[in-house]
């Protein structure tokens, strides 16, 4: 390994190998026990000392029973990030090869394909709370989105180069702890191991090439979360025109152009991501007509609608619109007004494709607001598919579910 690397995660504090005894609320004790995989801070009647950080921290009942065994923040409204249920064993290397192994033997389908982009850990649903690592070919990225984490990096890392043949791994930090700096002597975009980025990677999926920027791009680089409902569009575009909402680095888009789209238009705020999807698009054949309007995406949807310029095929896959309870009646009110904006595009008997990616609203509440609203407006949905998270999005827990799509034919 080289010196950046163990450089880099020696500057993380250690951690205590003594645990944290805590002691639970009657209603967290029936959580834990139903497999739920958070501590909150309000859940605590007692613990035996502060604690530090990434420290362990055991988990009992009432009667001093053991019930778990986590990652504890106290940074975080989750103090506990549970890794381990009813025995207590130890969280050691090994513990983390075999979490590892697990979980990409859940998705060996995958690498028996022609994808070499796709997540192997999917955090608290791959019992590795608070991490996300996505695989783009041999580059590895890691995202961390609890401070719980130091001093622990080196334990997956070295978990991952065990099963998985590795040129880089690169470290993204969530805005949290970009902002907050707990997880000292580490940056977003840090080198753990390999040579620098100087250009794009690029990676397959399907069989398609896109290019990914791990250092700067959303989340990892890429929505990998999409790749089925890609495939689906793709199946839809023959001969139609096509228009990509929120396209970022246009990977839909791509996807509709080898299914024989006739003309595709790709919408993102963004500039740079716009020119990332036209260089995908030219990566993969295409006979396409293919064009970008960058802007907010409600407003060039309302600029196409004044111009009557419609659509056979819309695609909305807006980013999150609420990241807590409390916006979620505005991120409802947000889903309905871009059903209206996506109709309005959309010519009679086409086909609306929409999807949302947020938690905070579950999979029937934004069934019900989009076919109310399209109702309201005068053109019902008639949904003829409903998908959700594909093989390596895997969901443990009703809070982890956010990825919902549905598919409609428009009169």
């Amino acid at each position: 390994m080289s010196q950046r690397y163990y450089e880099s995660l020696l500057r993380l504090p250690p951690t205590s190998d003594r645990p944290i005894a805590v002691h639970l609320t009657a209603d967290a004790e029936r959580k834990v026990r139903f497999g739920h995989p958070w501590l909150y801070d309000q859940s605590i009647r007692k613990q035996s000392r502060q604690g530090t950080c990434g420290d362990l921290a055991a988990l009992y009942d009432r009667r001093n029973r053991f019930l778990a065994i986590g990652f504890f923040d106290p940074f975080s409204p989750i103090r506990v990030r549970i890794l381990e249920r009813f025995e207590p064993r130890p969280i050691n290397p090994a513990w983390f090869k075999a979490k590892v192994l697990a979980a990409l033997k859940r998705r060996q389908p995958l690498t028996e394909s022609s994808t070499t982009g796709f997540r192997l850990i999917h955090g608290e649903n791959d019992s590795l709370p608070g991490l996300i690592v996505d695989g783009y070919g041999d580059t590895l990225v890691l995202k961390v989105y609890t401070a719980a984490w130091s001093g622990h990096l080196r334990n997956i890392t070295q978990a991952l180069f065990s099963f998985i043949p590795v040129k880089r791994v690169v470290l993204r930090l969530s805005r949290f702890l970009q902002e907050s700096g707990h997880l000292g002597g580490v940056w977003d975009g840090l080198i753990l191991w390999g040579p620098q980025v100087k250009k794009p990677i690029v990676f397959l999926e399907n069989g398609l090439e896109f290019e990914v920027d791990p250092l700067r791009g959303q989340k990892t680089g890429f929505f990998l979360d999409q790749r089925e409902n890609r495939l689906r569009v793709e199946k839809l575009a023959s001969g139609r025109s096509v228009l990509d909402a929120f396209a970022y680095t246009g990977a839909f888009s791509v996807y509709a152009a080898r299914g024989a789209a006739k003309e595709i238009v790709s919408i993102d705020v963004a500039a740079e991501a716009l020119e990332a999807a036209k260089r995908n698009m030219a990566r993969n054949p295409s006979t396409a007509r293919h064009s970008v309007l960058q802007g907010d995406t409600f407003e060039v949807l309302e600029h196409l609608r004044r111009k009557r310029r419609l659509f056979d095929l819309v695609i909305l896959d807006p980013p999150s619109f609420a990241s807590a309870r409390q916006e979620r009646p505005q991120a409802l009110s947000a889903y309905a007004r871009l059903t209206r904006a996506g109709l309005g595009v959309l010519k009679r008997g086409g086909t609306l494709v929409f999807s949302s990616c947020t938690s905070q609203v579950g999979e029937d509440l934004f069934f019900k607001t989009v076919c109310e609203t399209a109702s309201a407006a005068g053109r019902p949905l008639n949904i003829f598919e409903r998908t959700g998270h594909p093989l390596d999005h895997p969901i443990s827990f009703k809070e982890g579910a956010y990825l919902k799509c549905l598919f409609a034919s428009v009169p």
